[in-house]
């Protein structure tokens, strides 16, 4: 099970991971918590989807997303709470940030519950979410931590709501994670090539995002996915055009650039590893299925 903030958060971050499941046989659900209604429109045509103008672009994106769930072949994607249940966030100390519908500012133990209630109804051996930042502060991204990890605790508490099914304790719980040591390869790769998408982090006192490499436990890679992770991303029309910084560090650096992606295990017993360092390559290695 994916735990995502917006559509588009699934696909750029666990793709590779999504469709490898899938395509082994395994039950994979994805959550996205909101509907992405703040998104820029990249897509000049459909700029009127724009909050400040339409405000259309949320249900737009629900098609986008779905043709992008077709590709990687995941059939159970559902919305946290329901469509629309939840409003994008937009960015911190933005006036969308303190709407009281959106995600930011929702109540935690509601967000949670209903986390909880999928997560009993799927039952997943596997959650994978982002970290206590968020993966880059985005207060969406933040949130969907949030609630899902209290989902977790509230889905596997046998005395909470029983009205909402047996409770399940989700045996693996991982983080996706950007290594620094790769952050920093590909920055010095996209660099020699004239390419720099790292300025403003520096700028900005450094790369909070960036995971320590001690903390990375876990590998998913298969560069034969890679095309279907970039027409999965292209589905995105408003949101990821073929100019966009995932594609060109894809052509930099060859298809590992997107054919790889890393996560840290916070729950659970770290199975099979291998390489060096010492990672596993599969969600579910070390468990009972």
């Amino acid at each position: 099970m994916f735990v995502h903030a917006h559509p588009d958060d699934e696909t750029i971050g666990s793709g590779i991971a999504m469709g490898r499941y899938v395509r082994d046989g395994h039950q994979v659900t994805l959550v996205t918590c909101t509907l992405g209604e703040e998104g820029e429109v990249l897509v000049p045509e459909l700029e009127n989807l724009a909050s400040a103008q339409d405000d259309a672009l949320g249900s737009h994106r629900q098609g986008e997303l779905a043709k992008a769930m077709e590709i990687l072949g995941v059939s159970d994607h559902r919305q946290l709470g329901g469509p629309g249940r939840y409003r994008d966030s937009g960015m911190m100390g933005t006036e969308q940030n303190a709407r009281t519908d959106c995600f930011w500012q929702a109540d935690l133990t509601q967000a949670a519950t209903d986390m909880a209630q999928i997560i009993r109804e799927v039952r997943p051996h596997v959650l994978v979410t982002y970290d206590e930042f968020g993966g880059y502060g985005h207060p969406d991204h933040i949130q969907a931590h949030r609630a899902a990890m209290y989902g977790a605790v509230l889905a596997a508490a046998p005395s909470y709501k029983p009205e909402l099914g047996q409770a399940w304790d989700v045996p693996k719980i991982y983080w996706t994670a950007f290594p620094r040591s790769n952050v920093e390869r590909t920055r010095k790769v996209l660099a020699e090539q004239g390419i720099d998408f790292f300025s403003n982090d520096e700028a900005e006192g450094g790369r909070p995002w960036a995971c320590p490499d001690e903390y990375v436990t876990t590998m998913i890679t298969d560069v034969t996915l890679e095309p279907l992770k970039v027409k999965a991303l292209l589905a995105h029309e408003t949101q990821i055009t073929k100019e966009a910084p995932f594609l060109k560090i894809s052509q930099a650096i060859g298809p590992e650039g997107l054919g790889t992606e890393h996560f840290r295990l916070v729950r659970g017993n770290v199975g099979d590893t291998s390489g060096e360092p010492a990672r596993e390559s599969d969600f579910l290695s070390g468990l009972s299925l």
